[in-house]
Order: structure tokens, then sequence, then C-alpha cells
């Protein structure tokens, strides 16, 4: 079954979060969705190898989503295959006493991939849109503002002009920037963080915090519509991903990064002829060794 999801789910026009599908799966069986995604893992290690030798571009795959839409296992299964030294995931917690201390932005950059490299910001920059004004207070820590009366319509308009700036530079200077958000229901968060509770081994990822951040779900969905709706530009665009089946949201995901590193029109490096007979005097001595 050739089927492509890499463009289905794009925003190119104004996003409403209400009328985002969240269940999605395109048709396919659970079967056929982990064999494609099997099939595409092979794609994405030769793509990446490709990246590796090119040396003149890099990706970075920004993924956000509410508690329990399958970032991390998203993780696991679409980046399993590939070279783990060409390939980096920085989980952004709350920022440090030094993260503070400098712009919201700056934790974000010191991370970013090297050339021939993808990188994965498991939360990213967006926090700063997103959990910082459903919580306006935490952005005192910057210790530039004195009251979260500041914090009006004018801020986040900044806010999000920072980000914008900031993935525009990354463009124009060799990164493609892809961003996903794993798109999961109210209804299926409340299952898997029940499975958190009754599973043992799940025992782990499961927080007291998750609950009272749970009970502001409207807001935090405003938020995102918001962000989304500001910052997806043709040079680093939001791609929204039905997450209610895991497995769809992996094969969504690793499709839409194959067609980004697709897209880039990497080449392997050509050799000169004085290389060439480099390596033809390198062979000739290893030979008569």
């Amino acid at each position: 079954m050739d089927l492509d999801f890499s463009d289905n789910f794009i925003v190119k026009a104004p996003f409403s979060i209400k009328n985002s599908n969240t269940s999605y799966k395109g048709g396919l069986t659970k079967e056929e969705g982990e064999k494609m995604l099997q099939i595409e893992k092979i794609k994405l290690r030769e793509l990446q190898e490709r990246l590796y030798a090119d040396s003149s571009k890099s990706l970075l795959v920004v993924l956000q989503a509410m508690d329990g839409a399958g970032k991390d296992s998203l993780i696991e299964h679409v980046f399993g295959g590939v070279n783990p030294q060409g390939c980096e995931v920085t989980s952004f917690k709350a920022p440090s006493h030094k993260e503070y201390s400098h712009d919201f932005l700056w934790r974000h950059y010191i991370a970013l991939p090297e050339k021939g490299d993808i990188g994965i910001f498991n939360r990213s920059h967006y926090e700063s849109v997103l959990v910082c004004k459903v919580h306006p207070e935490f952005n005192l820590n910057e210790k530039v503002w004195n009251s979260v009366e500041n914090f009006d319509k004018k801020f986040w308009k900044k806010r999000y002009k920072s980000i914008r700036n900031f993935e525009r530079h990354l463009a124009d200077n060799g990164t493609t920037v892809i961003k996903l958000f794993l798109n999961v229901s109210k209804k299926e968060q409340k299952v898997r963080l029940i499975q958190r509770i009754d599973e043992q081994e799940k025992n782990w990822k499961f927080s007291m915090a998750d609950l009272p951040e749970r009970a502001l779900w409207d807001q935090y969905m405003t938020a995102y519509e918001d962000a989304i709706n500001q910052t997806s530009k043709d040079y680093a665009p939001w791609y929204v991903i039905p997450a209610d089946d895991k497995w769809f949201a992996r094969v969504a995901a690793i499709q839409i990064i194959i067609d980004a590193l697709e897209g880039m029109n990497l080449k392997f490096p050509k050799l000169s002829e004085a290389d060439r007979k480099e390596l033809e005097g390198a062979r000739t001595q290893l030979e008569s060794e």
C-alpha cells in the first residue's frame, strides 16, 4: 500500500483546533500502518546518511503536545533506526536559574543541530507561548517585568514575532524547520493517564501535576491555536497530526520528516580528480602490504 500523508496535516489556512481531527487513520489498519512505518524507517536511515555526507544543511524537528499525546514513544519508534551519531534529542523542562538569566530563546539556540545532523526538540521554544501563556506568572522569572499585567496582547505579539524571526534565521542559514503538534483528544488523554496509574511499569510517567494542568485544557487549546496560527510559515510550517492512534501519528510524522529531507536536494560529495588519484594511490599502497 503506497500512501503518503506528508501534506495532509500542514497548516496553510487559519487553524481551528475544534475542527481538527484527533482520530484520523488514513484508511489504514494498525497492522498496515506498522508495516508502513518499518518501510519508511529504511528511507529515513538512507536520507539521514545523505544529510550527514552532504553536511551543508540540518533538520530541526519540533514536537509539541499535551501530556500523554505520545511524544516520547514517537521519538523512539520513528528515530529508532537512525544513526545516533547524527541525531540528538533535547527535552526541555522548566528553565533553570542559568537559563532564566538569558533571553527565552537562548537555551534553544545552543541546542540546535549541527550541519549534517537531525535535531529533535521534545517540547521547545513554544513553551514560552503555551505553558507561559496559561501561567503568565512564570514569565516573571525572567526578571524583566514586575507584574503579570505586563503580559498583554502587545507582549504576546512580540513573543510570536521573536519566534518567527528565530525560525526565519534558521531557515536562511541551512536549517530546515518542521513543527509537529500531536493532537490528542481530552478523552484519549484521560485513558492514557489512567493507564499510567493502572500499569505498574508506567507509574513513573504519572505526575500529580498532570491533573491541574488537564483542568486547564481549554486554555491550552486556545494557546496552541494562537501559536500555530501566528507561526506556521512556509519556512517553518506546523503540522497538526491526529494522535489518538499512536501508530498512525508515527506514520504521518515519519512521512513528513522524509518529505522535508527529500526537499533539501541532498547530495553525496563528489571527489575531484586529484582526490581520486590519491585514493588509487592508497589502494596501491594497501594492496602491496
